[in-house]
């Protein structure tokens, strides 16, 4: 049997392994397995591409796995899972950075693509354009989420949109010169810089708010990238890998930009969402909360027949899902049927509180997806809100004048009581007061969630 033939048998597999394993992760029982499947396609995958005739120098190789490995590994392995979303947008940053470099490459190795088809120079400036944008953009969304930079929308008003337009120009303007026949380095070196100016502006001017959204995209241009890189250096690996990344990416943007009920040019043009704020614990304005008390909340949730979890960031920030999963088991172990309401962008990442409850061993029959749970709020007793905001915020369906305005939300104000675990009174990344929290039926339970919860949990024993 021949390399040839070899190299496209090993292919054969690594595909066989991305969409099974990619199958695994449509739940979370066996979405380690999928990723581990995942990965042992991508290393046949990289088997394979290392047995292509002329590879290279294989220490340059060899040292560069190493180095991935040493910072991967161990940055994978301490993360905190409140820091997940800052991870995958860095990691995605990453893959597009890497697109752009090969691309840069290439440009050199070939003397600005002298000789080489036209295919190969278009694809090769096509993922220079979106692996820098994509890099760039990555890096300010960890900076929003990290809250290195502000998570509040920073443009220059009107001029943000001309702007990004004549850094997209240019880069298309320095990309027509190459295929024109110029070799010359700055011509890629100005494609790169203005691809890389057009990310930042594009990534700063979104609020927090929509960072789920924007990290789905983003991660979606890297892999449009990874496959029109693949294209150009004829490697099979990098188009269907790039591919399947690129289209799940894509139906997921999509899919929560309509929970969202926003427009993903929408998005981008920027200017919805901030970081949130500071804000009293009593009142703002005439409107007044009611606080509440572990051992009254405790009574509430005993006596009811059905209550709702609604996990929001304020559950991620105190790593309270294992209290919350310990509180759910002991209401049940009362007679009490317990659910959790997952809207699809609560947290800073598509899916992230499923994440956190698996990690916590809840049983993901008890998740339900926002269309699933809304018709229970109105037969629910309880329904408790551990630091979900705008998700649940009924300005959403009542006033016209809000930024959130026709966003799907989960109909926690239907239920015929309400308990909402915050530190204080500040608002979501949507940057506006929850009117949630001055309905009648509302109580307020002030302080840390998993302290909040655990003291709950006391009660519900003493009982």
């Amino acid at each position: 049997m021949s390399r040839d033939v070899v190299i496209q048998l090993l292919y054969i597999v690594a595909f066989a392994l991305f969409i099974y394993g990619l199958m695994g992760l449509t739940g979370p029982r066996t979405a380690v397995r999928g990723n581990w499947i995942a990965a042992a396609g991508m290393g046949v995958a990289v088997v394979a591409t290392l047995l292509t005739p002329g590879m290279g120098n294989w220490w340059l190789i060899l040292l560069g796995v190493a180095i991935g490995t040493a910072v991967g590994v161990p940055s994978a392995k301490q993360v905190k899972m409140t820091a997940m979303p800052q991870m995958v947008a860095l990691f995605n940053g990453v893959g597009g950075g890497a697109v752009a470099l090969i691309a840069w490459v290439e440009f050199r190795e070939s003397h600005g693509f002298d000789g080489s088809p036209a295919h190969v120079a278009v694809a090769s400036l096509f993922s220079a354009i979106v692996g820098s944008i994509s890099f760039w953009g990555s890096l300010v969304a960890y900076g929003k989420l990290q809250e290195v930079i502000t998570g509040r929308p920073v443009g220059i008003g009107k001029l943000q949109q001309p702007l990004n337009l004549v850094l997209l120009l240019a880069s298309l303007a320095c990309a027509a010169v190459i295929i024109g026949g110029g070799d010359a380095q700055l011509l890629i070196i100005g494609l790169l810089v203005a691809s890389a100016v057009l990310g930042v502006m594009v990534v700063l001017p979104i609020g927090g708010a929509d960072m789920p959204v924007v990290i789905s995209l983003l991660n979606a241009l890297t892999g449009l990238s990874a496959a029109a890189m693949g294209l150009a250096l004829d490697n099979t690996a990098l188009i269907v890998a790039g591919m399947i990344v690129g289209a799940s990416g894509t139906i997921l943007t999509n899919l929560m930009a309509k929970a969202m009920n926003r427009s993903i040019p929408a998005i981008v043009a920027g200017g919805f969402g901030g970081g949130g704020g500071g804000g009293t614990t009593q009142a703002t304005g005439d409107q007044t909360v009611r606080r509440t008390s572990a051992s009254d909340a405790a009574i509430q949730m005993a006596f009811a027949n059905q209550v709702i979890i609604v996990p929001g960031y304020g559950m991620a920030v105190a790593q309270a899902q294992h209290a919350v999963r310990e509180m759910a088991e002991l209401l049940e172990s009362r007679g009490v049927s317990v659910y959790y309401a997952i809207h699809p962008v609560a947290g800073r990442m598509p899916g992230h509180m499923n994440v956190l409850l698996a990690e916590a061993d809840v049983p993901y029959e008890r998740l339900k997806e926002m269309e699933d749970i809304n018709r229970e709020f109105a037969r629910t007793d309880v329904a408790m809100v551990i630091g979900a905001n705008d998700v649940t915020n009924p300005a959403a369906r009542t006033d016209q004048d809000s930024p959130i305005y026709g966003m799907p939300i989960l109909n926690v104000d239907e239920s015929r009581s309400v308990i909402v675990l915050k530190r204080g009174m500040a608002p979501g990344f949507a940057g506006v007061d929850n009117a949630l929290y001055f309905d009648p039926k509302t109580t307020m339970l002030f302080g840390d969630a998993k302290a909040s919860v655990a003291e709950v949990t006391e009660e519900l024993k003493a009982l």
